[in-house]
Protein backbone atom coordinates (compact mmCIF):
# COMPACT_ATOMS: atom_id res chain seq x y z
CA UNK A 1 0.00 0.00 0.00
CA UNK A 2 1.16 3.48 -0.78
CA UNK A 3 -0.18 6.95 0.48
CA UNK A 4 -1.49 7.57 -3.11
CA UNK A 5 -3.85 4.12 -2.46
CA UNK A 6 -5.19 5.97 0.45
CA UNK A 7 -5.65 9.39 -1.67
CA UNK A 8 -2.57 10.97 -1.63
CA UNK A 9 -1.92 13.55 -4.07
CA UNK A 10 0.57 16.76 -5.28
CA UNK A 11 -1.69 19.48 -3.41
CA UNK A 12 -1.58 17.38 -0.20
CA UNK A 13 2.28 16.46 -0.78
CA UNK A 14 2.72 20.68 -1.07
CA UNK A 15 0.50 21.17 2.23
CA UNK A 16 2.33 18.67 4.05
CA UNK A 17 6.03 19.97 3.30
CA UNK A 18 6.41 22.35 6.34
CA UNK A 19 6.33 19.20 8.75
CA UNK A 20 8.94 17.32 6.84
CA UNK A 21 11.43 19.03 9.16
CA UNK A 22 9.72 18.49 11.92
CA UNK A 23 9.85 14.32 10.99
CA UNK A 24 6.13 14.22 11.48
CA UNK A 25 4.65 11.39 9.30
CA UNK A 26 1.06 11.87 6.92
CA UNK A 27 -1.90 8.97 7.88
CA UNK A 28 -5.50 9.28 6.77
CA UNK A 29 -8.07 8.91 9.75
CA UNK A 30 -10.32 5.81 9.74
CA UNK A 31 -12.10 5.78 12.48
CA UNK A 32 -13.20 8.33 15.33
CA UNK A 33 -13.28 6.41 18.55
CA UNK A 34 -14.26 9.41 20.70
CA UNK A 35 -11.19 9.45 22.18
CA UNK A 36 -8.35 8.66 20.40
CA UNK A 37 -8.50 7.78 16.59
CA UNK A 38 -7.63 4.85 14.29
CA UNK A 39 -5.15 6.19 11.31
CA UNK A 40 -3.89 4.34 8.24
CA UNK A 41 0.11 5.54 7.70
CA UNK A 42 1.96 4.47 4.06
CA UNK A 43 2.79 1.06 4.45
CA UNK A 44 -0.76 0.02 5.44
CA UNK A 45 -0.17 -0.18 9.15
CA UNK A 46 -3.36 0.57 11.25
CA UNK A 47 -2.13 2.50 14.63
CA UNK A 48 -4.18 4.27 17.59
CA UNK A 49 -3.38 7.98 17.28
CA UNK A 50 -4.50 11.06 19.74
CA UNK A 51 -5.52 14.31 18.84
CA UNK A 52 -2.75 16.87 20.45
CA UNK A 53 -4.04 19.87 22.68
CA UNK A 54 -2.96 22.56 20.14
CA UNK A 55 -5.08 20.67 17.64
CA UNK A 56 -7.97 20.64 20.08
CA UNK A 57 -7.26 24.69 21.13
CA UNK A 58 -6.60 25.82 17.62
CA UNK A 59 -10.33 24.54 16.11
CA UNK A 60 -12.91 27.22 16.35
CA UNK A 61 -15.88 24.99 16.06
CA UNK A 62 -16.15 21.07 16.16
CA UNK A 63 -15.98 20.74 12.32
CA UNK A 64 -12.47 22.47 12.21
CA UNK A 65 -11.46 19.15 14.71
CA UNK A 66 -10.13 16.24 12.70
CA UNK A 67 -13.27 13.44 11.05
CA UNK A 68 -12.90 10.60 9.41
CA UNK A 69 -11.20 11.03 5.71
CA UNK A 70 -8.82 13.26 6.73
CA UNK A 71 -5.10 13.74 6.17
CA UNK A 72 -3.47 14.39 9.28
CA UNK A 73 0.51 14.76 10.68
CA UNK A 74 1.52 12.56 12.98
CA UNK A 75 4.08 12.76 15.88
CA UNK A 76 5.63 8.60 16.43
CA UNK A 77 7.08 9.63 19.54
CA UNK A 78 5.15 11.93 21.06
CA UNK A 79 4.05 12.58 24.78
CA UNK A 80 4.41 9.49 26.76
CA UNK A 81 4.98 7.55 24.20
CA UNK A 82 1.69 8.24 21.95
CA UNK A 83 1.50 9.09 18.96
CA UNK A 84 0.08 12.60 18.10
CA UNK A 85 -2.20 14.37 16.04
CA UNK A 86 -0.25 17.73 15.41
CA UNK A 87 -1.93 18.72 12.74
CA UNK A 88 -4.73 18.73 10.34
CA UNK A 89 -4.25 18.93 6.46
CA UNK A 90 -6.90 21.47 4.47
CA UNK A 91 -9.63 19.34 3.20
CA UNK A 92 -10.21 18.99 -0.38
CA UNK A 93 -13.88 18.43 -0.57
CA UNK A 94 -15.94 18.30 2.63
CA UNK A 95 -19.58 16.46 3.15
CA UNK A 96 -21.11 18.22 5.98
CA UNK A 97 -24.04 18.96 7.33
CA UNK A 98 -25.87 21.36 9.90
CA UNK A 99 -26.03 19.08 13.12
CA UNK A 100 -29.31 17.79 14.38
CA UNK A 101 -31.67 19.93 17.11
CA UNK A 102 -31.41 23.47 17.60
CA UNK A 103 -27.37 23.60 17.03
CA UNK A 104 -26.52 25.91 14.64
CA UNK A 105 -22.74 23.67 14.50
CA UNK A 106 -21.58 21.72 11.06
CA UNK A 107 -21.36 18.29 11.22
CA UNK A 108 -18.71 16.59 9.34
CA UNK A 109 -20.07 13.71 7.01
CA UNK A 110 -17.32 12.80 5.25
CA UNK A 111 -13.89 14.86 4.46
CA UNK A 112 -11.99 14.42 1.42
CA UNK A 113 -14.32 12.54 -0.75
CA UNK A 114 -14.31 12.55 -4.66
CA UNK A 115 -18.21 10.40 -4.77
CA UNK A 116 -20.87 10.76 -2.89
CA UNK A 117 -24.02 7.83 -3.16
CA UNK A 118 -27.04 8.12 -1.87
CA UNK A 119 -29.48 4.96 -1.29
CA UNK A 120 -32.60 5.27 -1.38
CA UNK A 121 -35.63 3.30 -2.30
CA UNK A 122 -39.03 3.87 -5.50
CA UNK A 123 -40.86 2.92 -1.94
CA UNK A 124 -41.35 4.68 1.71
CA UNK A 125 -38.21 5.94 1.65
CA UNK A 126 -38.63 8.05 -1.80
CA UNK A 127 -38.49 11.67 -1.44
CA UNK A 128 -38.18 14.52 -4.07
CA UNK A 129 -37.67 17.18 -1.44
CA UNK A 130 -34.99 15.03 1.07
CA UNK A 131 -32.97 13.87 -2.17
CA UNK A 132 -33.24 17.97 -3.18
CA UNK A 133 -31.50 18.90 0.09
CA UNK A 134 -29.02 15.76 -0.64
CA UNK A 135 -27.53 16.99 -4.01
CA UNK A 136 -27.33 20.42 -2.19
CA UNK A 137 -25.18 19.54 0.37
CA UNK A 138 -23.42 17.37 -2.33
CA UNK A 139 -22.87 20.17 -4.48
CA UNK A 140 -21.55 22.43 -1.59
CA UNK A 141 -18.98 19.75 -1.41
CA UNK A 142 -17.16 19.64 -4.76
CA UNK A 143 -18.27 15.68 -4.42
CA UNK A 144 -19.77 13.92 -7.99
CA UNK A 145 -23.19 12.91 -7.24
CA UNK A 146 -23.82 9.01 -7.54
CA UNK A 147 -28.00 7.84 -6.68
CA UNK A 148 -28.86 4.14 -6.40
CA UNK A 149 -32.58 3.62 -6.67
CA UNK A 150 -31.94 0.21 -4.43
CA UNK A 151 -34.26 -2.92 -3.79
CA UNK A 152 -35.58 -2.84 -7.22
CA UNK A 153 -36.48 -6.58 -6.87
CA UNK A 154 -39.34 -5.26 -4.54
CA UNK A 155 -41.03 -2.54 -6.70
CA UNK A 156 -42.26 -3.14 -10.23
CA UNK A 157 -40.05 -2.10 -13.14
CA UNK A 158 -42.35 1.24 -14.00
CA UNK A 159 -42.34 2.33 -10.12
CA UNK A 160 -38.45 1.91 -10.28
CA UNK A 161 -38.04 3.85 -13.32
CA UNK A 162 -40.77 6.94 -12.70
CA UNK A 163 -38.50 7.22 -9.32
CA UNK A 164 -35.18 7.30 -11.13
CA UNK A 165 -36.59 9.60 -13.91
CA UNK A 166 -37.84 11.88 -11.17
CA UNK A 167 -34.11 12.25 -9.35
CA UNK A 168 -32.73 12.89 -12.98
CA UNK A 169 -34.91 15.72 -13.32
CA UNK A 170 -33.59 17.10 -10.25
CA UNK A 171 -30.22 16.82 -11.48
CA UNK A 172 -29.12 16.33 -14.60
CA UNK A 173 -25.59 16.01 -13.25
CA UNK A 174 -26.24 12.88 -10.89
CA UNK A 175 -25.67 9.81 -12.42
CA UNK A 176 -29.24 7.52 -10.83
CA UNK A 177 -29.26 3.89 -11.05
CA UNK A 178 -31.97 1.28 -10.31
CA UNK A 179 -29.91 -1.44 -8.38
CA UNK A 180 -30.77 -4.58 -6.25
CA UNK A 181 -27.98 -5.50 -3.67
CA UNK A 182 -29.99 -8.75 -2.90
CA UNK A 183 -29.65 -9.60 -6.57
CA UNK A 184 -25.79 -8.19 -6.62
CA UNK A 185 -26.76 -5.49 -9.09
CA UNK A 186 -25.62 -2.41 -6.55
CA UNK A 187 -22.09 -3.40 -6.34
CA UNK A 188 -21.98 -4.29 -10.01
CA UNK A 189 -22.91 -0.47 -11.25
CA UNK A 190 -20.66 0.79 -7.95
CA UNK A 191 -17.46 -0.89 -9.30
CA UNK A 192 -17.20 1.81 -12.10
CA UNK A 193 -16.55 4.68 -9.66
CA UNK A 194 -13.90 2.97 -7.28
CA UNK A 195 -10.02 4.03 -8.91
CA UNK A 196 -6.91 3.86 -6.99
CA UNK A 197 -7.02 6.97 -4.57
CA UNK A 198 -10.56 7.85 -5.16
CA UNK A 199 -12.91 7.77 -2.43
CA UNK A 200 -16.60 7.22 -1.83
CA UNK A 201 -19.12 7.38 0.84
CA UNK A 202 -22.55 5.98 0.80
CA UNK A 203 -25.50 8.21 2.21
CA UNK A 204 -29.08 7.28 3.07
CA UNK A 205 -32.01 6.27 5.48
CA UNK A 206 -31.83 3.36 7.50
CA UNK A 207 -32.91 0.60 5.94
CA UNK A 208 -32.62 1.27 2.50
CA UNK A 209 -30.31 -1.46 1.92
CA UNK A 210 -26.99 0.80 2.58
CA UNK A 211 -25.40 -2.14 4.81
CA UNK A 212 -26.01 -5.14 2.76
CA UNK A 213 -24.17 -3.11 -0.69
CA UNK A 214 -21.17 -2.28 2.13
CA UNK A 215 -21.28 -6.14 2.45
CA UNK A 216 -21.37 -6.71 -1.03
CA UNK A 217 -18.69 -4.25 -1.46
CA UNK A 218 -16.33 -5.92 1.19
CA UNK A 219 -16.88 -9.22 0.33
CA UNK A 220 -18.31 -10.71 3.78
CA UNK A 221 -20.58 -9.74 6.38
CA UNK A 222 -19.29 -6.92 7.61
CA UNK A 223 -22.43 -4.70 8.64
CA UNK A 224 -24.73 -7.42 10.26
CA UNK A 225 -28.58 -7.26 8.69
CA UNK A 226 -31.62 -8.26 9.59
CA UNK A 227 -34.93 -8.92 7.84
CA UNK A 228 -36.72 -6.50 6.17
CA UNK A 229 -40.24 -5.45 8.41
CA UNK A 230 -43.40 -5.94 6.35
CA UNK A 231 -45.04 -2.77 7.24
CA UNK A 232 -42.14 -0.25 7.08
CA UNK A 233 -40.21 -2.12 4.36
CA UNK A 234 -36.92 -1.05 6.18
CA UNK A 235 -34.15 -3.22 8.11
CA UNK A 236 -33.67 -3.25 11.49
CA UNK A 237 -29.67 -2.81 11.34
CA UNK A 238 -28.00 0.26 10.79
CA UNK A 239 -24.23 1.37 11.44
CA UNK A 240 -23.24 3.27 14.03
CA UNK A 241 -20.01 4.87 13.37
CA UNK A 242 -18.30 5.99 10.35
CA UNK A 243 -15.56 3.75 8.99
CA UNK A 244 -13.04 3.73 6.34
CA UNK A 245 -12.31 1.07 4.07
CA UNK A 246 -9.47 0.53 1.40
CA UNK A 247 -10.21 -1.81 -1.30
CA UNK A 248 -8.15 -4.32 -2.40
CA UNK A 249 -9.05 -4.00 -6.06
CA UNK A 250 -8.86 -0.25 -5.79
CA UNK A 251 -10.63 2.54 -4.33
CA UNK A 252 -11.54 4.01 -0.58
CA UNK A 253 -15.03 3.34 0.71
CA UNK A 254 -16.38 5.27 3.62
CA UNK A 255 -19.31 4.00 5.51
CA UNK A 256 -21.78 6.53 7.23
CA UNK A 257 -24.45 5.65 9.87
CA UNK A 258 -28.28 6.58 8.38
CA UNK A 259 -29.21 9.62 8.30
CA UNK A 260 -32.61 11.06 9.43
CA UNK A 261 -33.12 14.73 8.52
CA UNK A 262 -30.90 16.73 5.83
CA UNK A 263 -30.33 19.53 8.15
CA UNK A 264 -29.07 22.34 5.91
CA UNK A 265 -25.39 23.60 5.96
CA UNK A 266 -24.89 25.39 2.40
CA UNK A 267 -24.86 28.82 1.26
CA UNK A 268 -27.39 31.03 -0.65
CA UNK A 269 -24.79 30.33 -3.53
CA UNK A 270 -24.94 26.62 -4.33
CA UNK A 271 -28.67 26.88 -3.14
CA UNK A 272 -29.31 29.31 -6.59
CA UNK A 273 -27.50 26.92 -8.49
CA UNK A 274 -29.30 23.82 -7.80
CA UNK A 275 -33.17 25.48 -8.43
CA UNK A 276 -31.59 27.64 -11.83
CA UNK A 277 -34.69 26.80 -13.15
CA UNK A 278 -36.61 29.15 -10.20
CA UNK A 279 -33.99 31.48 -10.36
CA UNK A 280 -34.55 32.44 -14.37
CA UNK A 281 -38.46 32.54 -13.42
CA UNK A 282 -38.64 34.90 -10.65
CA UNK A 283 -35.52 37.11 -12.74
CA UNK A 284 -39.10 37.25 -15.22
CA UNK A 285 -41.63 38.59 -12.41
CA UNK A 286 -43.18 42.36 -12.76
CA UNK A 287 -41.25 43.14 -9.56
CA UNK A 288 -37.96 42.60 -7.62
CA UNK A 289 -39.63 42.09 -4.61
CA UNK A 290 -42.02 39.85 -5.70
CA UNK A 291 -43.18 37.92 -2.73
CA UNK A 292 -44.80 34.77 -5.55
CA UNK A 293 -47.79 35.25 -3.54
CA UNK A 294 -50.60 37.55 -4.87
CA UNK A 295 -48.20 40.61 -6.86
CA UNK A 296 -48.90 41.26 -9.90
CA UNK A 297 -47.03 40.04 -12.72
CA UNK A 298 -45.19 36.69 -11.19
CA UNK A 299 -43.65 34.98 -13.03
CA UNK A 300 -43.18 32.07 -10.40
CA UNK A 301 -47.31 31.74 -10.21
CA UNK A 302 -47.59 31.58 -13.84
CA UNK A 303 -45.56 28.84 -14.22
CA UNK A 304 -47.07 26.58 -11.86
CA UNK A 305 -50.44 27.18 -13.46
CA UNK A 306 -48.76 26.33 -16.56
CA UNK A 307 -47.73 23.02 -15.19
CA UNK A 308 -43.89 24.58 -16.34
CA UNK A 309 -42.66 24.51 -12.50
CA UNK A 310 -43.96 21.90 -10.27
CA UNK A 311 -45.46 23.31 -6.97
CA UNK A 312 -44.03 20.59 -4.87
CA UNK A 313 -40.89 21.89 -6.05
CA UNK A 314 -40.95 25.22 -5.63
CA UNK A 315 -42.09 24.86 -2.01
CA UNK A 316 -39.71 22.97 -1.48
CA UNK A 317 -37.29 25.22 -2.62
CA UNK A 318 -39.11 28.24 -0.15
CA UNK A 319 -38.70 25.90 2.87
CA UNK A 320 -34.42 25.46 2.06
CA UNK A 321 -34.04 29.02 1.70
CA UNK A 322 -35.89 30.16 4.63
CA UNK A 323 -33.69 27.12 6.75
CA UNK A 324 -30.66 28.40 5.14
CA UNK A 325 -31.52 31.91 6.28
CA UNK A 326 -32.53 31.18 9.49
CA UNK A 327 -29.06 29.32 9.87
CA UNK A 328 -27.32 32.64 8.12
CA UNK A 329 -28.73 34.84 10.86
CA UNK A 330 -27.80 31.92 14.01
CA UNK A 331 -24.37 31.83 13.55
CA UNK A 332 -24.57 36.04 13.03
CA UNK A 333 -26.25 36.25 16.27
CA UNK A 334 -23.86 33.98 18.30
CA UNK A 335 -21.03 35.46 16.70
CA UNK A 336 -22.39 38.55 17.89
CA UNK A 337 -22.60 36.91 20.84
CA UNK A 338 -19.46 35.47 21.15
CA UNK A 339 -18.38 38.71 20.57
CA UNK A 340 -19.65 40.30 23.36
CA UNK A 341 -18.47 37.89 25.62
CA UNK A 342 -14.85 38.66 24.23
CA UNK A 343 -15.46 42.61 25.02
CA UNK A 344 -16.36 41.63 28.49
CA UNK A 345 -13.71 39.87 29.27
CA UNK A 346 -11.34 42.70 27.69
CA UNK A 347 -13.06 45.25 29.90
CA UNK A 348 -13.27 43.12 33.04
CA UNK A 349 -9.27 42.51 32.28
CA UNK A 350 -8.77 46.45 31.34
CA UNK A 351 -10.66 47.22 34.51
CA UNK A 352 -8.47 44.80 36.43
CA UNK A 353 -5.55 46.17 35.38
CA UNK A 354 -6.13 49.96 36.06
CA UNK A 355 -7.51 48.95 40.18
CA UNK A 356 -4.14 47.11 40.03
CA UNK A 357 -1.78 50.20 38.93
CA UNK A 358 -4.04 52.18 40.89
CA UNK A 359 -3.67 50.75 44.40
CA UNK A 360 0.74 50.12 43.14
CA UNK A 361 0.70 54.51 42.53
CA UNK A 362 -1.11 54.80 45.83
CA UNK A 363 1.48 52.14 47.62
CA UNK A 364 4.18 53.77 46.12
CA UNK A 365 5.02 56.47 47.88
CA UNK A 366 4.25 54.47 51.69
CA UNK A 367 7.26 52.08 50.49
CA UNK A 368 9.24 55.22 50.04
CA UNK A 369 9.00 56.76 53.19
CA UNK A 370 9.42 52.86 54.76
CA UNK A 371 12.89 53.28 53.69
Amino acid sequence: MTLEDLGWNAEFEREFAPYHGEGWKPARLIRDNKITYGALLADGEEIEVTMSGKVYHDAETDAELPAVGDWVALDLGGEDGETMIRARLPRQTCLSRKMSGRSTEEQVIAANVGVVVVVTDAGSDFSLRRMERYFAIIGKSRAKAVVLVNKADLFSDAKNREAADAIRALNTEADVHITSAEKGTSLKVLKQYFRRGVSMTLVGSSGVGKSSIVNCILGDDYQWTDEVNETTGKGRHSTTARELFVLPGGGILIDNPGIREIHMWTDETTLRERFADISELAAQCKFHDCKHGTDAGCAIRVAMADGKLDAPRFEGFQKLEEEIEKLRLSRKKRQMTGDRVIRRQQQHKARKYAERSDREHEEEPRLRRGH
